[in-house]
């Protein structure tokens, strides 16, 4: 597996700068954002798309450092209830699977989206209970009529690109645990799989080894997010996990995303490194940084350092059992 890194929190930088800081503190592989949530500050799909000397420009930066495009990530909801942030939406991914088959990068990160309750919602509906009735008839009209139909249109437009969705799983959106991912892919296809990111995970009290193995058995893991959450016991005992206080306020929420190793403990993250070589998955572990008490820097080195520690010794024990064996 290859250590890479999330480059958004250096949208600030110029591409070259920040590929220099990264390739400096280790980095193996970019993932690089090109519009709806992340932005695209690095990688802007109307500046490249059917540019190809600006393409080869952008390759050679990343290839030249000795790194490589993991993926390419534009997290929107293009089933959005309001047909103009839908249709935004929908264009910036679009742009994003042409412009990925262009650089020969396999993967696109993206959420599956939410949509209203009805033809005439104006916000999306994330359904989290089966009663009163009305939950579950909203569900299945979701399916039915928005998810499953716009999937299955952008899975074949993918397949004809040569590239994968990999969907994070997120509360808030309709594929949000290994059920509701692995339900759209049967509905869909295996262009449909994961990019897996154990930090929304964590929180629901999904444990993520098992996860893992669930999403691997169906062929469905695609890439890794590497981010941490850490559970707060005191106010999950008062509040539960469902929390919808500001991410800023640290010492009231039930839980917070903290940088790798700050949330779980070490065991937790070599089971899954573990299971993850287990399983079969030998691409990226991509780290994305969105700890609010760690500066970027900081947080960055501190993520690398603890997962090369883990997957150099990982990697000991391997070459060790070939020898002996």
């Amino acid at each position: 597996m290859r250590l890479g890194v999330f480059t958004v929190p250096y949208g600030d930088l110029p591409l070259a700068e920040a590929l220099d800081r990264l390739a400096g503190m280790g980095v193996e592989a970019v993932e690089l954002g090109t519009g709806n949530y992340p932005g695209a500050s690095h990688c802007d799909p109307d500046a490249l798309l059917d540019d190809a000397g600006a393409r080869r420009e952008l390759r050679s930066a990343v290839e030249d450092r000795g790194m490589v495009i993991s993926a390419l990530s534009q997290h929107g909801n293009p089933l959005h209830p309001d047909a103009a942030v839908a249709a935004a939406a929908h264009e910036t991914w679009r742009k994003t699977v042409r412009l990925a088959a262009q650089l020969e990068v396999p993967v696109v990160n993206a959420f599956s989206g939410c949509p209203g309750s009805s033809e005439t919602s104006t916000r999306p509906n994330w359904v989290t209970c089966w009663w009163p009735p009305e939950f579950a008839e909203t569900l299945e009209w979701q399916w039915n009529e928005k998810v499953v139909p716009y999937w299955q249109a952008e899975g074949a437009f993918a397949e004809t690109e040569g590239v994968q969705i990999a969907f994070e799983m997120h509360p808030g959106f309709v594929v949000y645990n290994p059920e509701s991912l692995l339900r759209l892919r049967d509905a869909v296809g295996p262009v449909i799989g994961a990019n897996f990111d154990p930090s929304h995970l964590v929180w629901q009290g999904i444990d993520p080894v098992e996860a893992i193995k669930a999403v691997a058995a169906a062929g469905a893991m695609f890439h890794f997010h590497a981010k941490d959450t850490y559970i707060d016991g005191a106010n999950v005992a008062r509040n539960g996990v469902l929390d919808t206080k500001p991410y800023s306020r640290f010492l009231d929420r039930s839980w917070s995303f903290r940088t790798v190793g700050y949330g779980q403990p070490e065991k937790v993250w070599r089971d899954i490194m573990s299971t993850l070589r287990t399983t079969g998955y030998d691409y990226v572990v991509s780290i994305e940084h969105e700890d609010g008490l760690l500066g970027i820097d900081e947080g960055m080195t501190k993520a690398i350092r603890f997962l090369n520690a883990i997957l150099f010794k990982d990697r000991q024990m391997e070459e060790m059992w070939w020898v002996d064996g």
